[in-house]
């Protein structure tokens, strides 16, 4: 069996290398999807970016995305020839760039993609998040048929949250994998 590779998709100006996604990258050899611009992201920019990185991998593939990253995983699952790659997504964190405050830096990923994922996923929300309320994380999950996880008080789930290399998220990530291979 091939070698899963794990797409690290950050969100709005990147993850910072205490992020528990660089930290995976250090730790297991994960491959973070680079952006040309982390400042204003344009989605249209950011769905072809990892639609280039993934032509180049056979797959399977699986997703760990944080933040703006959830919502690029469903615009890219919605439009994207590739889909059958990917085998799981762990989505922590979304943002909502619907949100009034967050609208204009978001103005080119609205509105959301409320489509059903076709791989299987875990959405992981916070009840504290000052980039999503815990109430649109789960209308999020429900549309994208993403089991749904509640962290507790962790904020955005980033390196402010001080989850170290957060090893409960990999094993979350680990699992959503196995599942798919022995659901056969």
């Amino acid at each position: 069996m091939s070698q899963s590779t794990v797409l690290i998709l950050p969100g709005w100006q990147g993850s910072g290398p205490l992020h528990w996604q660089m930290r995976w990258v250090a730790l297991h050899g994960d491959v973070v999807v680079e952006q040309h611009d982390w400042m204003r992201p344009l989605r249209g920019d950011w769905l072809s970016r990892l639609d280039d990185v993934l032509s180049d991998l056979e797959g399977p593939v699986s997703l760990a995305a944080h933040s703006l990253g959830c919502i690029q995983v469903a615009a890219w699952a919605a439009v994207s020839a590739q889909t059958h790659k990917v085998k799981a997504a762990l989505l922590v964190a979304p943002g909502d760039v619907e949100a009034s405050n967050f609208k204009d830096v978001f103005s080119t990923w609205q509105p959301i993609v409320m489509n059903r994922l076709p791989f299987k996923s875990l959405l992981v929300g916070s009840q504290n998040d000052p980039f999503c309320t815990l109430e649109r994380a789960q209308a999020f999950a429900k549309a994208w048929g993403s089991d749904f996880l509640n962290l507790g008080n962790k904020g955005h789930v980033n390196a402010d949250s001080n989850l170290g290399d957060w090893p409960e998220g990999r094993a979350m990530l680990n699992s959503l994998m196995k599942e798919k291979e022995h659901g056969h």
